[in-house]
């Protein structure tokens, strides 16, 4: 199957300077799309982002903090200024925060929620109006398994990410009149910076392939953990006029680590 062709199209991609972020914008880039890559990293996000140039892609590198309304709204006119129309949002900035709900500080659950939920909605929402002006556009969100199944340290990262997919959805319902898609992909186990950082050792990866009865966790039954560009080719996919009747889904993207829940 052979996807539409997306090059003239703009896109915004948050998280870009690392991990499912990076694998976005790139597999974005490499069809011609002309993507302004979102992060709050400076260092890393000009690393990635002349790296890319030095390629020939059409990257453009923005600053930004998605927790940030003003920043947000001022972000997208700028782009839209300067890159033109946004065609495209994929919604993948996040942070992790481990703890034990009894144990959890106020600011770990405040600000996974500042960037989890509440930057997927400032975000989403000034895409969105620019456009319904326009009908069409596509936006993706990236979401987690996590936000499906109970997990142990991660009340904060799950219920986030369990809002955020709602959010999406009841914005998928809203827009869908004027020709806008939005959809979510839950990636299980990814192997990026997010999930190494708490890795402690050499056996890390195997054991997340196992699973762990002591924490309720199943492991992962295709035996192969998450690759960043898996989740890319699904955004792809999904921005494709391939999938053109698709709306308000979640794609759950885990090797079956969550058994089909």
């Amino acid at each position: 199957m052979r996807l539409t062709d997306l090059s003239t199209q703009t896109a915004i991609v948050t998280g870009a300077a690392q991990g499912i972020g990076a694998a976005v914008t790139e597999a974005l880039a490499r069809r011609y799309v002309q993507v302004a890559a979102w992060d709050n990293n400076a260092a890393a996000l000009m690393q990635k982002a002349e790296s890319w140039q030095a390629e020939g892609l059409a990257v453009s590198p923005f600053l930004v903090d998605v927790s940030n309304c003003e920043q947000v709204e001022d972000s997208v006119d700028e782009v839209e200024q300067s890159l033109g129309a946004v065609d495209i949002l994929v919604n993948v900035a996040g942070i992790l925060r481990l703890a034990p709900v009894t144990e959890l500080s106020n600011d770990d659950w405040l600000q996974t929620f500042a960037v989890n939920t509440h930057g997927v909605f400032f975000l989403s929402r000034a895409v969105a109006r620019a456009m319904q002006q326009r009908q069409r556009g596509n936006i993706i969100t990236i979401g987690s398994n996590a936000a499906m199944i109970p997990r142990t340290q991660m009340a904060a990262y799950a219920a986030s990410k369990a809002a955020t997919v709602h959010l999406n959805k009841c914005l998928a319902l809203e827009l869908a009149a004027y020709g806008i898609r939005c959809n979510t992909i839950s990636p299980g186990s990814t192997d990026t910076p997010m999930q190494r950082q708490y890795w402690q050792d050499d056996q890390a990866e195997q054991a997340v392939l196992m699973g762990s009865l002591a924490s309720y966790r199943t492991g992962i039954p295709l035996q192969r953990i998450t690759q960043p560009e898996d989740v890319a080719d699904a955004v792809l996919f999904l921005v494709s006029d391939q999938a053109r009747q698709i709306t308000m889904q979640d794609l759950c993207i885990d090797g079956g680590a969550t058994l089909g829940v």
